[in-house]
């Protein structure tokens, strides 16, 4: 199986959506799934938090080892499924997927953490469980969105 080609739509789908719109739907939820693809060209869907951070680009925390990360250091390109308020209003965002390593990963760890889940009670705890776990931030950059949006 050949993975789909990058820009190629789906006919069928929702319509499609401008990103500024796309943007504000997503800004004010968190949960979503994110779709990655796998060696054989299969997709590979997990359920993830994220935030819409002031660059504009969708932030999620990720582990090294997991299946997701291994799937877009290979192939970047990466959608993401977010339900609306009911199973018939959905927004799919796509774009490239790049991550946040390095320098400035706890700093940025920890504004995802605020971001999603509000202050953390104890900040060192939190940047040694991040230490462990061997998270790093995926930050995906959207380029186009469809969906079902009222």
């Amino acid at each position: 199986m050949q993975p789909v080609p990058l820009g190629a739509g789906c006919s069928i789908c929702g319509a499609m959506i401008d990103l500024e719109r796309a943007r504000h739907f997503l800004k004010v939820r968190h949960d979503g799934i994110l779709v990655t693809i796998k060696r054989d060209g299969r997709p590979q869907l997990s359920n993830i938090l994220y935030f819409v951070d002031d660059d504009g680009r969708v932030k999620i925390s990720v582990t090294q080892t997991r299946a997701k990360t291994r799937n877009l250091r290979r192939d970047p390109r990466a959608s993401l499924h977010v339900q609306g308020r009911d199973r018939y209003e959905y927004l799919v965002a796509e774009g490239t997927a790049e991550f946040i390593e390095g320098d400035g990963l706890p700093e940025a760890l920890r504004h995802y953490y605020r971001k999603v889940r509000g202050e953390h009670p104890d900040w060192a705890e939190y940047d040694a469980a991040m230490i462990a776990d061997e998270r790093l931030l995926l930050a995906i950059s959207v380029e186009r969105a469809y969906g079902s949006l009222r």
